[in-house]
């Protein structure tokens, strides 16, 4: 029912990491050395982009000892400070040389590798969002080996910060970076706009949602977005939160929009269907009550969130 669901003001899942990214650090390699090495150090180990976690209910990291993981980095693993927390530091090393590690030495019996996406609902909500950062950087230097300017190999700097050419006549240096994504939901009086592509389940809906361009604000981005994919013409854009979407790397940035204009075109072929949909409807369906006919996205989605802030207000 309604008042089972997250209050109003809840976090976005994977905001609110509560890690202190200690930049001030990352430029010492010794201390970053006495930090790998010092007892207090927790590592969380991920294979092919899945974090190990104690399963159940709700899923936890299980951090390991450097004692763990230390032959993983011995023969060359992608490792990354995450930072302080509590103190101690924090680590994500990537293991996806191993196979079976779920069942194989060191790793064996203490958990599972969950794909971050399915699990995200399970995740501690102070963890998800360090297992964001932890999986969007091992991404990021996964996909960079090679300079994007002359094509010659890239090493790890920064304890994982950064990564830099080592080509002597270009010596570029590359940061990670993180897409921006608008994604909003636009509002007619008591409606609002919802749309599906082919690839959801049947009568899954969702807000629109768009990658930001080249000189273009999330404003403009909105705006352009709804013209794009459902030929509505907004006006009033209003933030209402954001959320860091490690998929791999975006920042989903949640707007509610006032739309000028009611007629649907879809011909762009962007989307599938779009329909407006009566806030009575969409707060029954956010209950449970309408799930035959109107599927809404998960509570850990922004888009969930846009649309509950909304239909409750």
């Amino acid at each position: 029912m309604l008042d089972t669901l997250l209050p109003l003001n809840a976090p976005n899942t994977f905001a609110g990491n509560p890690i202190d990214r200690g930049e001030r650090f990352r430029n010492d390699p010794d201390k970053i050395a006495e930090f790998m090495e010092s007892p207090a150090a927790q590592f969380v180990v991920f294979h092919r982009l899945k974090p190990f976690l104690t399963s159940g209910d709700i899923a936890h990291v299980q951090w390991l000892s450097r004692a763990a993981v230390k032959d993983q980095i011995s023969l060359g693993a992608t490792w990354v400070f995450l930072g302080l927390l509590n103190d101690a530091p924090h680590f994500a090393v990537d293991i996806s040389r191993l196979r079976d590690p779920e069942n194989n030495g060191p790793l064996a019996g203490l958990g599972v590798f969950l794909d971050m996406r399915a699990s995200a609902g399970q995740l501690d909500p102070q963890e998800a969002g360090i297992l964001a950062q932890g999986k969007a950087l091992i991404d990021w230097h996964n996909r960079h080996q090679f300079c994007a300017v002359c094509g010659h190999e890239t090493e790890m700097q920064q304890a994982g910060a950064a990564r830099h050419c080592t080509n002597e006549r270009c010596k570029a240096q590359h940061f990670p970076r993180t897409d921006p994504v608008a994604i909003m939901l636009a509002i007619h009086e008591d409606k609002c706009l919802l749309g599906r592509q082919s690839m959801f389940p049947p009568k899954m809906f969702s807000a629109l949602a768009g990658f930001l361009e080249p000189g273009e604000t999330f404003e403009d981005c909105v705006r352009r977005e709804v013209w794009e994919e459902a030929g509505i013409e907004v006006g009033e854009v209003r933030y209402h939160s954001n959320q860091p979407w490690p998929f791999p790397a975006s920042l989903m940035i949640g707007c509610h929009a006032e739309a000028l204009t009611t007629e649907i075109d879809t011909s762009s072929d962007e989307l599938e269907e779009a329909q407006w949909f009566d806030k009575d409807f969409v707060k029954a369906a956010l209950s449970g009550k309408r799930s035959d006919e109107l599927w809404m996205p998960p509570p850990f989605a922004i888009a969930h969130q846009l649309i509950r802030s909304w239909a409750l207000s």
